[in-house]
């Protein structure tokens, strides 16, 4: 069997295993795959475009520069999925349709500031640190620090809030995962209560999106199951989600 053969099958099998969650939790909606591409080729992304595939993740900004440009014909929808530095904001802003990991007021202004006036609004998820983890991103899930941010980034026209994201600890046990999915759900329930309009919980990985989906997700992030284990020569200063 060919790669390119194999790629599909397994892209094939993480929409089978979504689809049959969301049956099987009855999810209220579909649940988004992007699927996170970091560190694997430009063919890659082709052959899973051309499969269907329309939503892609990355992390590492020099690598979606790159990326970005080469595909910049395909319609596809580019979400930025790591941590974003402020001095390299201005080609997420520009390239972008999604960023998940807005932590602080600085990197919201800047997206905004540098969001040119001809694209729609650049939509973005509060990326909360649900594990406190010293090692991830993300504010706490303190809810007066999730009401000033979201109230910062409601004021920027150029940005739109939809939602929030989170990285759950690695290592937990499916009872952890359930306890930390479900306080994003209420954490976004919280900010609808607020007034504010938000429809995304950007959660669940490869190896934890089933328990993601059925405490809520809208969004997973899959790169692993789909593109297989990630060589890291590839390094940027930026975190790994």
């Amino acid at each position: 069997m060919k790669n390119t053969d194999i790629l599909i099958q397994h892209w094939q099998q993480v929409l089978a295993n979504i689809n049959d969650v969301c049956r099987q939790t009855a999810a209220p909606q579909p649940v988004q795959l992007i699927a996170v591409s970091k560190t694997f080729p430009i063919n890659d992304i082709v052959t899973l475009y051309e499969a269907g595939q329309r939503d892609f993740g990355e992390n590492y900004i020099q690598e979606f520069s790159e990326k970005t440009g080469q595909l910049a014909e395909l319609d596809i929808v580019w979400h930025m999925i790591g941590h974003i530095q402020s001095n390299k904001s201005r080609i997420v802003a520009e390239r972008a349709h999604w960023v998940h990991t807005i932590d602080r007021e600085k990197i919201a202004r800047r997206l905004h500031e540098q969001r040119p006036e001809c694209l729609p609004p650049l939509n973005v998820c509060i990326e909360v640190n649900i594990s406190a983890e010293s090692n991830k991103h993300g504010i706490s899930p303190d809810k007066s620090e999730l009401l000033a941010l979201a109230n910062i980034i409601s004021a920027l026209p150029r940005l739109k809030l939809r939602g929030l994201m989170c990285v759950a600890k690695a290592g937990s046990t499916d009872s952890e995962l359930q306890q930390q999915f479900h306080q994003m759900q209420n954490l976004l329930q919280y900010l609808h209560q607020a007034g504010f309009a938000v429809d995304v919980l950007s959660m669940g990985m490869s190896a934890d999106l089933s328990i993601a989906i059925a405490c809520g997700a809208t969004h997973v992030r899959v790169g692993s199951a789909i593109f297989g284990q990630r060589n890291y020569t590839q390094t940027e200063n930026n975190s790994e989600k």
